[in-house]
Parts: structure tokens; sequence; C-alpha cells
């Protein structure tokens, strides 16, 4: 199941038994764990220096925050078993201070894959952290193949700085005979720029990068209803056509959505999700909530010694037990519009006005007795 899937890269026997085992413990059900998260997920920091026009980080109570390093090293006792380390989130996870410090310390666990999302702005800051401390992959996400399109909808984005930034780290790479990190593009589709697609491959062509991801807009709020792809299936189905003939001549991965329909999860508000299995997701607040795409806040980690313990504390097997359940699902998950987890035949995948969809960040987080490493998001 495409959902279950990380990238693959070569496994230590400890990791290669916890993810067999995480893996079966999912398809059983389980609540409580004995195996360790495959994947750990830091939100660095909810700040960012693009103003996208389908973000919402602006339109709740916002407090940006960053993530102590300290809490990435609290984790340590995962890292032997853990496969990857992703940093993404709310913000721009690039323009947290210790960036270079936090991969640094991530090398130091030579089978723990590193992977991180960014707008491509701080390209030539990150550029030697990357190849110092073996990022193994960086996604960048570009939403049009021109800078009329992509500047309209990534507001403070510059198309052709972004590109040339691609351009430098692929030419570095090839410069230092790596065969890292594993670069692709990411394009929300939407009805201004899904013409642009068959362009977004060729480019992806003309800077060297094996893949284009496709993600498809979410609309929570009227101003952008007119983006949305929904019900717009001969249009979607015509320009993810031209782009698939381009990938295969170029010998690109497109990865597309299903088509609105065509999905083979028929009503359910989602595809069976793995997540509260596979995935610790720890916000830059100190909020561990089900994953990138819910505002539903299930822990803070000040209230908690270890993360071991978090990962099998109450809120956890809650959420193991729930998530998959059509009547007591939580409600960020009953209207899930995740990328690799939402139902795509839904019209309320494509469109959720009236919806909340971003996480509340709190003016204080709440206090608690715990570990030094733990409380320092609640100081």
């Amino acid at each position: 199941m495409k959902t279950e899937k990380l990238f693959k890269t070569p496994l230590s026997s400890a990791q290669m038994s916890n993810s067999e085992l995480n893996l079966l413990e999912f398809r059983e059900g389980r609540a409580e764990l004995k195996s360790s998260p495959r994947r750990i997920v830091f939100e660095l920091t909810n700040r960012c220096n693009f103003q996208c026009i389908m973000c919402g980080r602006e339109a709740v109570n916002f407090k940006t925050k960053d993530l102590p390093i300290d809490v990435v090293k609290a984790c340590e006792p995962f890292y032997g078993r853990t496969e990857e380390v992703t940093l993404h989130g709310w913000g721009e996870g690039t323009l947290h201070p210790k960036t270079a410090e936090v991969l640094e310390y991530l090398n130091s666990f030579p089978m723990l894959r590193k992977y991180f999302v960014t707008n491509g702005s701080t390209m030539p800051r990150i550029l030697d952290p990357i190849f110092a401390h073996h990022v193994d992959l960086v996604a960048v996400s570009l939403d049009g193949a021109t800078p009329e399109t992509n500047n309209g909808i990534r507001k403070g984005g510059d198309f052709n700085r972004e590109v040339a930034s691609i351009r430098r780290l692929v030419e570095e790479k090839a410069r230092r005979g790596a065969n890292y990190p594993f670069v692709n593009l990411v394009f929300t589709a939407m009805a201004r720029n899904i013409h642009e697609l068959p362009m977004m491959v060729e480019l992806a062509s003309s800077l060297g990068l094996p893949e284009v991801k496709v993600v498809y807009l979410t609309v929570f709020n009227d101003s952008l209803v007119p983006e949305s792809l929904v019900d717009k299936q001969e249009l979607v189905m015509e320009h993810f056509g031209k782009a698939k003939e381009l990938a295969d001549k170029y010998g690109i991965t497109l990865k597309l959505p299903e088509i609105q329909g065509a999905g083979d999860f028929g009503t359910m508000k989602h595809k069976p999700c793995p997540f509260p299995w596979r995935d610790l997701y720890i916000g830059s607040d100190g909020f561990v909530r089900p994953c990138q795409s819910s505002a539903d806040k299930l822990l803070h980690i000040g209230g908690y010694n270890s993360f071991e313990d978090i990962w099998n504390s109450e809120p956890m097997r809650k959420m193991r037990a729930t998530v998959n359940d059509p009547e007591s699902m939580p409600a960020g998950c009953a209207n899930c519009y995740h990328s690799s987890c939402a139902n795509w035949n839904l019209p309320t995948s494509f469109v959720q006005l009236g919806k909340k969809f971003a996480p509340e960040w709190l003016t204080e987080a709440p206090k608690a007795g715990a570990v030094e490493t733990l409380k320092a998001v609640a100081e």
C-alpha cells in the first residue's frame, strides 16, 4: 500500500526488524506498540518567508515558535530503529537558526535517513550542510513552471531564484560525485496552474531531476473556490495525460493523485491511515499531532518524561484505536486532505469550507513537570 511506504535506502538489521514489526502491528490494528516509529517528523519552525495563497498560517491565532534542538536529541532512544527523520511542517524548516546543527547531530546516526521539504529560497545557505551532513532527500515546492504563475501563488517566492538554486544543488551533487540527495519537485495542482504541469515535467528534465510529485489543492475559504479542481475531471485528465507522456519520454517518475471518482476507496472518509503507527509528528509548539494535515492536538510533550512514554501514551493509543473507525475517528481525520491518505473520490476532500484545518498556536504552551529537554518548549 502506498501509504505504508517510505523512501528506500539501506537499513540496518535493527531498522529492518523494527519496520517489519511496525507494519505487522499496523495491519493488526494494535493500539500499544512494541515497535518504534518508522519516521519522526519535526516541525522545526512555524515561521515562513512566503505567504502562499493556499496556506492558512495567517488565518489562525498565530505565535511563531522554533523547536529546541534538545527535543530532537531527546528522541535519540529511537534512532537505532527509526528509518527516517523528516523536517517538515507549517513553516519553512530551513529558517530554524540551528538547521545545520540539527542535520549534523542526526548525521551521527549513519543509517538514519534525513529528509526535508523546502520552498527553495534558503538553498544557498544550506547547500554545504546538505552534503556535509548527508541529507538523503530534498523536496522543493514549485507551483508553476513560469515566474508569473509560480510567483502569483507562492507570494514572496522567486521562480528564477529557486530554479537557479535547484540547478546549483544538482551541479554540486555532480561535482562531488555524490549519490545524494534525491531531489524532486512538489506541485500543488489547481485551476490556475494545472495547464503548466507538462511544462513542470520539462523543467524537471532540464534540471536533471528524477521525479515530480503532484498534490491537489484543498480549499478552505470562499476566495479559493474557483481554484479547486473538484468536478473538473476532464481538465485534470487532459493535463495529467500530457504530463505523463512527457514523463515517460524523459524517464521521469510522475506521481499523480487519483482522478476524482476513479479511486478504489468508494465513500470511505479516508484511505486506511498508518500514520499513528508509522510516524511521530512533533510540532514546533511542542504538541504532538496526528500528521501535517490535521489540526488536532493529541498531547503536549511537556507532560511526559520521555518520548518512549509519549509513543505509547493514552492519547496515542486512542488515536490508533479510532483513526480508521468511521464512527469514532477524530474530526481532523474525518475531513482528511492529506495527499497520501485523502479519499479523492469525495468532493469534500477538495473543498472544506467552514472546516478547521490549521492548528491554533497558543500564546503560551502548557507547563508541566518533565525532563529538562521536554520542558524547553513549555518555557
